[in-house]
């Protein structure tokens, strides 16, 4: 088992080149910015010290749990903190970008994360983050912002700490307590003037990104929702495969070098969690045959959350019971009785490769069919192929929300466009 695990997240950092022999100093440019997933060469945040293979593999699939929890706990409108058993749990963003905030500008590489609002940034004299924090004594356009200012309804259990708002909230494993501040950001050339976010005062636990959060979901304390007269609640991204040499795919925020042929499909809003991106999905086809799954595993509730999202911060996408067995079953079927295996938290993984060429999400208004590499991971050998799908646990609300994740979404770009409300997606070489 150890060294089919070995093999398999090979796929992900075997030959990999040292940080000097990629494209580490790309430059932000326009409303661009370079996106970096967190184990490539070129972020600070790659371990030093790596876990072993098969522990590194499972940790990515517990992240994904983790990761599920939390977004369950923001439609239920209820913050969790996950309880970890013998195992640390993390429940880190994959992805990062370059900001810089105050004046003069202070750099710092901030997680991306599409399924939350606000932005959290560490700030000097942080007890329990990193040693890279942002200094509002050295800003001069820096302001904490007044109780009863109208932002200060706006953020989870908000408090008075004599003149100034505040916060406590949980992301992950992490609980958090910071001041509502504003400052200036800069993103690529873009200059946001008087941009509102969490100035971090302490945190504990494993989750809160080491250098801060930009929120890209549809609350009213995002980043969209922030800066709609430059942006017009439009961005798009673009994450790299895996395989590439330096895990590095781009944003791109507002209206402008958007893609114009694009599949698009309508948003869905949740009231109870406006931030999360839900779309219709309405049946999923492997190879050709659309397969036999009921529409309730897909329906979209706001009462309970139930429905699909797309988002950044999971890795594998993970389906409802009826919709997964779907999938794995027909999978199954393909491969003519060849022997089953389990690694880890995928259960359909064959020696050699796996007889299904695509698989169609069909989206209401848009088909988006992906290649084999968004839904099989294989070994670096080549001797070990698995589907990279997971089942929502039952039991919990949770097991009513269908994720579509990064490992998905690789190599594609996908358009957000909150003015029009809808989603799209195009086929890109992101890396």
């Amino acid at each position: 088992m150890a060294a089919l695990l070995f093999s398999l997240l090979a796929l992900f950092l075997c030959h990999q080149p040292s940080a000097t022999a990629t494209s580490c100093g790309a430059a932000d440019h326009g409303s661009t910015l370079q996106v970096l997933h967190v184990n490539s060469p070129c972020s600070p945040f790659r371990p030093k010290t790596s876990l072993s293979w098969p522990d590194s593999v499972l940790q990515m699939q517990v992240q994904d749990k983790t990761r599920l929890q939390y977004l369950s706990s923001l439609v239920a409108g209820r913050s969790i903190v996950p309880v970890a058993s013998g195992r640390a749990v993390t429940q880190n963003p994959t992805y990062i970008v370059r900001a810089s905030i105050g004046t003069p500008p202070q750099h710092l590489l901030v997680a991306l994360d599409t399924s939350n609002d606000a932005a959290w940034i560490p700030c000097a004299g942080c007890i329990g983050c990193s040693s890279s924090t942002f200094d509002p004594a050295k800003s001069s356009t820096f302001k904490p912002l007044r109780c009863g200012s109208p932002k200060c309804s706006q953020v989870p259990n908000g408090r008075c700490g004599g003149a100034s708002c505040g916060f406590n909230t949980t992301y992950g494993s992490s609980s958090i307590s910071a001041g509502l501040v504003q400052d200036n950001i800069t993103l690529a050339t873009d200059s946001v003037r008087g941009y509102t976010f969490g100035c971090v005062q302490k945190t504990t636990g494993s989750s809160f990104p080491a250098q801060g959060l930009l929120g890209l979901g549809r609350g009213p304390l995002s980043l969209m929702s922030q800066t709609t007269s430059l942006y017009q609640s439009t961005f798009s991204y673009c994450l790299p495969s895996y395989k590439s040499v330096n895990f590095a795919g781009s944003l791109r925020l507002g209206p402008h070098s958007q893609p114009i042929r694009i599949k698009t499909t309508p948003l869905l809003r949740n009231p109870r969690r406006s931030s999360l991106y839900y779309v219709n999905l309405l049946a999923i086809r492997v190879g050709r045959k659309v397969l036999d799954i009921p529409p309730s595993a897909f329906a979209f509730d706001p009462n309970t959350g139930a429905g699909t999202v797309f988002d950044s911060g999971t890795v594998f996408t993970i389906l409802v019971k009826p919709a997964y067995v779907a999938v794995r079953d027909e999978v199954r079927r393909r491969m003519r009785g060849a022997a089953v295996t389990s690694l880890g938290g995928f259960d359909t993984c064959y020696s050699g490769a796996i007889s299904v060429r695509t698989m169609t999400f069909m989206f209401s208004g848009m088909n988006v069919t992906v290649p084999q590499d968004n839904f099989v991971i294989r070994s670096s050998a080549g001797s070990t192929a698995c589907l990279a799908m997971a089942v929502a646990p039952e039991g919990a609300v949770n097991s009513a929300l269908n994720v579509i994740a990064s490992f998905q979404q690789q190599n594609h770009r996908i358009l957000i466009d909150g003015a029009k409300s809808r989603l799209g997606v195009a086929r890109e070489a992101c890396s």
